[in-house]
């Protein structure tokens, strides 16, 4: 196992890694729709979704991999009502095949988030 980590996402409010590659996988932690360069939320749930993704992707970059080697994405949603927003970005990051995928309404996400998402990717070659 070997962490990831990169300043071009934001850092990890815990005790966790932004991502673990294990093999020929990498698995990004939950990413939260924050400015890497200033630490503030997204306006809305279309730009946090958006924020998180480009955190999903700068992680992933980081581990020597990208958007089209994601194989599994979660998609935590504070409301399910705003499925169809957060599905218009997310589809903008991705071509078919598309990664399968979860989409769950949760009670509450950490510093009161709209959107996370985590993925997991296989390592480019």
């Amino acid at each position: 196992m070997k962490p990831v980590s990169t300043d071009k996402a934001p850092g990890a409010i815990g005790p966790y890694s932004q991502a673990m590659q294990v093999g020929g996988f990498i698995f990004t932690s939950g990413q939260l729709g924050l400015n890497p360069a200033t630490g503030e939320f997204g306006k809305d749930v279309e730009e946090q979704a958006r924020l998180s993704l480009n955190n999903v992707k700068a992680i992933l970059e980081e581990a020597g991999s990208s958007m089209s080697q994601i194989v599994k994405t979660t998609v935590f949603l504070k409301d399910m009502n705003d499925f169809a927003r957060v599905n218009e970005v997310y589809s903008s990051f991705f071509e078919q095949p598309y990664p399968a995928r979860s989409a769950v309404e949760v009670a509450r996400l950490p510093k009161d988030a709209l959107v996370e998402i985590e993925a997991i990717a296989l390592k480019s070659e």
